[in-house]
């Protein structure tokens, strides 16, 4: 594919909106993510699409079945490939030095504007959940003002576009003031903007995930909000779930066989890409009282559609006192509906709110399930421990949302 148009991921993550944005023929000259496992997450798939721009593909399925290790594998693709992850905290203090090292990856990449700068600064700030747990230390929140960060690096890139993405509790957030405040920094960059509120199941994502996207570009260019172009797979969790191997809690396997051939929605979406195994299909443990817990919930909701509520409990089963800040504390994810509930990085804490729709199973879902909620295809590999996969999955832009996305502002940009 021949990718013209370059972009820089401010607060990467995982890189769910950098690779929304590669598959639609962008390429990046950076990507900037204070977390250690996310940076190398980042890395093992600039690795992917290195091995298969140059028809090694072998060299990245050896490391996904666990034949080679990760040092092994990263010293087949060069350096260059990966300076363009920079392991820093976007900070005041980091500022200048994270703009030399995209300085330096831009000109070793023959280029000598940025396209387009991409990101969404860490969201629980704004969160309606995250609100009520960061009462006290509100104030000092630095999270809450990352979006001056951002506009300096705005000011300073000077790139034709930008999106912004972010949680929709980022508009009501101190009754509008941050978000007021934020419009005018970004205008003051030099940018006309708009925003919309995207809900991902519009975009052939099978989860009810909706997210602020701002989206501005230089006031000289005359621009608009793109058009995007919405879709429907027409399919059910089920269809997203009924071909991976059947497990039980704390499982940790090594990439292992499908059990059966790929739905329809597999196949259209590009999860199953041609694998014959499936990796990181791995669970978290549960002790005996959660397992029946677990087994009450999935009964009622799958004979009944009623989501159990913790007061409805016997005693027996209840471990903590205030029950009413408790009664939606244990979810079912919703099999034959045409989307989940929103994932969120809470899931690396434990698994409640996220149980397996298959009693037999009995447990909440693997890290492979829970990604491809995302819409993250089966090939790509989260680094780290299983917690950091499921924080970094949960705070991940879906990649099928951000390759509309991307889509959108390409148009906008060739037309320039």
């Amino acid at each position: 594919m021949n990718k013209t148009i370059n972009f820089v991921d401010l607060f990467a993550g995982a890189s769910g909106l950098s690779e929304g944005f590669y598959r639609a023929g962008f390429f990046p000259i950076a990507h900037v993510e204070m977390d250690k496992f996310a940076a190398f997450t980042i890395k093992t798939r600039a690795a992917y699409y290195y091995c298969i721009e140059n028809n090694i593909e072998y060299l990245y399925k050896e490391y996904y079945e666990g034949k080679i290790n990760r040092e092994e594998f990263y010293a087949e693709v060069p350096n260059y490939k990966f300076d363009t992850v920079i392991n820093e905290e976007i900070s005041d203090e980091n500022f200048k030095e994270i703009i030399k090292r995209i300085n330096e990856s831009k000109q070793n990449k023959g280029k000598n504007d940025i396209d387009l700068i991409i990101g969404g600064p860490p969201c629980q700030a704004y969160s309606i959940s995250g609100r009520r747990t960061n009462k006290s230390n509100k104030k000092d929140d630095k999270r809450i003002y990352y979006y001056k960060l951002y506009s300096k690096f705005l000011k300073t890139i000077r790139p034709k576009m930008f999106v912004f993405e972010n949680v929709p509790g980022l508009i009501s957030f101190e009754n509008g003031y941050i978000f007021d405040d934020l419009r005018q920094t970004l205008s003051a960059a030099g940018y006309e903007l708009d925003y919309k509120i995207l809900n991902a199941s519009s975009f052939g994502v099978l989860q009810d995930r909706k997210r602020i996207i701002i989206i501005g570009w230089k006031k000289e260019f005359g621009l608009a909000y793109p058009s995007l172009e919405t879709t429907s797979l027409d399919a059910k969790i089920n269809d997203l779930l009924k071909d991976l191997p059947i497990i039980g809690p704390d499982s940790v396997n090594p990439p292992i066989k499908y059990s059966v051939k790929a739905t329809d929605y597999l196949k259209a979406s590009e999860i199953r890409n041609g694998y014959k195994k499936v990796s990181q299909h791995i669970t978290r443990p549960h002790n005996k009282l959660d397992l029946e817990i677990y087994k009450r919930a999935i009964e009622l909701w799958n004979k009944s559609k009623i989501r159990i509520k913790y007061s409805d409990l016997p005693r027996s089963l209840r471990t903590h006192k205030y029950v009413d800040g408790f009664l939606d504390r244990f979810k079912v994810v919703a099999g034959n509906e045409p989307y989940c509930h929103t994932l969120v990085a809470h899931i690396a804490k434990d698994g409640h709110h996220y149980i397996h729709p298959d009693i037999d199973q009995c447990r909440s879902i693997s890290v492979r399930e829970a990604a491809r909620i995302q819409s993250f295809p089966d090939n790509f590999i989260f680094e780290g421990p299983r917690t950091s996969a499921f924080t970094q999955i949960g705070n991940a832009v879906p990649p099928l949302m951000a390759n509309i996305i991307a889509k959108g502002i390409k148009k906008e940009l060739k037309s320039l």
